[in-house]
């Protein structure tokens, strides 16, 4: 083992202030900061984390930059190993320990100060400050902040794409839809923050659909509209979030319309949010439709358990708190809906802690959201899910307690039998009686099967995970 010395302790520092410039304040913050030097051997370095999910996502994300950073700094270092493990003495970074009586804060920007000038930053993000045009952004939703999983990876790199590729990205525009509370906020502003990063004097109008039409019908009122219309097409990068909220206002769908075309044929870059896909935005005009479903739509799904999981670890190491695993595992399967609920339902468990003192335990966190947890505790019935797998498969109902076994039949019976397994509090005897008076070893069989097909196949996995949230749900 090499002695941390003063050079090598000086190289650290400098690969650490370069990996902060690279990545930005926040996302530093959030996912480095808490990275610890432990030992240099002849050609390996070791850094230290102190959990398991920091240090996958470090590795994951920023592993290959460690060893470029080390190695351009030492000559002799060909490897980077992260580990897990309680910070040494002497070289960590030093991190202000939570408060112990303090419930946890959220920052709001303050409105920049009025200027004469006709440009101004809000948020940072140059807008005309005539306008008023670009909404607060919130400086907690960061591409660093963002926990990516299955239901999202392709909506994130999608997002990241714009925010990185120039004035146009490839497609034109970017159309993100989901339900309320997954993440599709948090990646517009993520984009809005990231151009001001890499490209401040890019221009860049983000706002909610309703403030789009507010502004719109004050600009008629006051016989400004022209001044509005040069105003918002002079933009480099337009984002509008919650599209859907233009349904039914013809004369607002109007104006976008050609704004959008404005700005497209001038290679300016759109994106646009909303709760559904363009071809279910129903009450918008079909041009409209069409032309918002012209460039790249990506949806963002409901909730993995492994995403709410990784979700939970990563708001708990934000805010600094130690959160015990049984918590964030009881947490993540019994909060379902959307990342919202489950980031306040961490708040009021974290905030209750530190009031009155007492360290977060199972039995006061299901005493804390026993109402949170009332209204998601949704029984769900076996003959609801045989009908529903029944509808998904195209078969009878009949067939979920017949004597066929037909792969095309018997495969939907176990996949119900799994879900039953799942979802419901029913014991094996019981759910085998309800599939046609099974033995319970059957269903035993059908759901180890339908466990080890999920592994083999993305598609019966996909299958799966679609049927228990639309049963969930």
């Amino acid at each position: 083992m090499s002695r941390i010395d003063g050079e090598i302790g000086g190289q650290w520092a400098r690969v650490r202030g370069r990996l902060r410039d690279e990545v930005g304040e926040v996302e530093y913050r959030t996912w480095l900061r808490q990275m610890t030097l432990a030992e240099v051997t002849e050609d390996e370095v070791t850094i230290v984390l102190p959990t398991r999910f920091l240090r996958d996502w470090v590795r994951a994300h920023y592993g290959d930059r460690l060893r470029a950073l080390w190695a351009a700094e030492n000559g002799r270092i060909r490897r980077v190993e992260l580990r897990i493990g309680a910070a040494p003495t002497g070289l960590a970074e030093p991190v202000a320990p939570p408060p112990t009586m303090a419930a946890p804060t959220i920052s709001v920007p303050l409105p920049p100060p009025q200027r004469p000038a006709e440009t101004a930053r809000i948020d940072g993000v140059r807008i005309d400050a005539r306008s008023e045009l670009t909404g607060p952004l919130d400086p907690r939703f960061t591409f660093g902040s963002f926990v990516v999983g299955k239901p999202n990876e392709f909506a994130y790199a999608c997002a990241r794409r714009v925010a990185e590729g120039g004035p146009l990205a490839g497609f034109n525009p970017l159309f993100l839809y989901g339900g309320v509370g997954l993440g599709k906020t948090h990646l517009m502003h993520a984009i809005a923050w990231a151009i001001r990063d890499r490209a401040p004097s890019r221009s860049v109008a983000y706002m909610s659909a309703e403030k789009f039409m507010y502004r719109f019908i004050s600009a008629i009122r006051s016989q400004s509209s022209v001044e509005f219309k040069e105003t918002l097409r002079g933009v480099d990068v337009l984002m509008i979030d919650d599209l859907q909220f233009l349904i039914g206002k013809d004369s607002t769908q109007e104006e976008f319309f050609h704004t959008f075309n404005a700005l497209v044929d001038a290679g300016k870059q759109i994106v646009v949010s909303a709760d559904k896909s363009p071809s279910d935005l129903s009450g918008i005009e079909e041009r409209l439709r069409t032309r918002l479903g012209c460039g790249m739509v990506a949806d963002i799904h409901a909730t993995t358990y492994e995403l709410r999981i990784g979700i939970l670890q990563a708001k708990a190491a934000l805010q600094g708190v130690s959160v015990p695993q049984k918590v964030m595992e009881f947490m993540a399967h019994k909060i379902t809906t959307n990342v919202r609920d489950l980031e306040g339902a961490l708040n009021r468990v974290v905030a209750h802690a530190q009031l009155v003192g007492r360290p977060i335990t199972l039995e006061s966190t299901q005493e804390v959201l026993h109402d949170l947890l009332r209204a998601h505790d949704r029984r769900v019935t076996i003959e609801e899910i045989q009908k529903r797998v029944a509808e998904h498969f195209s078969i009878r109902l009949t067939d979920m307690s017949s004597a066929r076994r037909a792969r095309a039949v018997a495969r939907p019976r176990q996949i119900a039998m799994f879900l039953a397994k799942q979802l419901t509090s029913r014991s094996l005897p019981e759910i085998g009686r309800k599939f046609g008076n099974r033995d319970h070893t059957t269903v035993m069989h059908a759901c180890s099967r339908v466990a080890e097909l999920m592994q083999k196949d993305p598609a019966l996995a996909e299958d799966v995970e679609l049927l228990r949230r639309m049963l969930e749900s």
